[in-house]
Order: C-alpha cells, then sequence, then structure tokens
C-alpha cells in the first residue's frame, strides 16, 4: 500500500509538472510544431536515464527509482519508460526485440490512433 501511494503521489507530481510545462511552453511559441511534447518527452528521457543510472550505481534505493521513474516520470511522460525499456533491450543484447519494440511502439502506435481516430470522428 505504502508503494502505491509512492507511486500515485509521484504520478500527481509529474503529470501536473508536464501541464504546467506544457502551457509555459505553448505560451512562448506560436507554431504548429508539437515543441511543448517533443521537450517534456525528451526532458523525460533525459531524467529516467539519470534515474536508472543511480539505481544502477546502488546510490537511490528501489523505491526511490519507483517514485521516480514510475511516478513522476511515469505521469510526466510514458516516452521516458519506452526510451530506457528499448535502451536495455539493446544492452542486454536483444536487439531484435528492441526494433520490434521500436516499430510497434512508433508506427503500430500511430496507426492504431489514426484508426481510432477515424472510428469516432
Amino acid at each position: 500500500m505504502k508503494l502505491s501511494l509512492i507511486i500515485g503521489l509521484g504520478s500527481f507530481i509529474g503529470g501536473f509538472s508536464r501541464y504546467l510545462l506544457s502551457l509555459l511552453i505553448q505560451s512562448k511559441t506560436t507554431s504548429l510544431f508539437p515543441f511543448h511534447t517533443l521537450i517534456i518527452n525528451l526532458t523525460g528521457c533525459f531524467l529516467i536515464g539519470i534515474v536508472f543510472g543511480l539505481f544502477d550505481k546502488g546510490q537511490i534505493s528501489q523505491e526511490w527509482k519507483l517514485f521516480f521513474a514510475t511516478g513522476i516520470l511515469g505521469g510526466f511522460t510514458t516516452f521516458s519508460a519506452f526510451s530506457i525499456e528499448t535502451l536495455t533491450l539493446f544492452r542486454e543484447g536483444y536487439t531484435s526485440y528492441a526494433l520490434a519494440y521500436i516499430f510497434a511502439s512508433v508506427f503500430l502506435g500511430l496507426l492504431l490512433t489514426y484508426l481510432a481516430y477515424s472510428l469516432v470522428k
């Protein structure tokens, strides 16, 4: 139960941070390019790299890793989870799985989003 609350608190912090940062970035640009989402996703990727690096070095506990990675960064962006999982597959020598995961996540994700959008449009 304690772990669920820790992750839930992190998710709240991450989701709220994403919202505020998105508003800030959008207020600074008039471009149609989704800079706000790109910046948030890239920031999340960078931060999850730090979290997993610290965990692998034994500098943070499993609970802190879950709070930051699953909670805060999970609420901030799920792209960071995709990024670290893909990197882990590559690092462990599962290149074909990593490439399949990239394909499925990006191309099939876009296809399913398009199909679902088309169904309700």
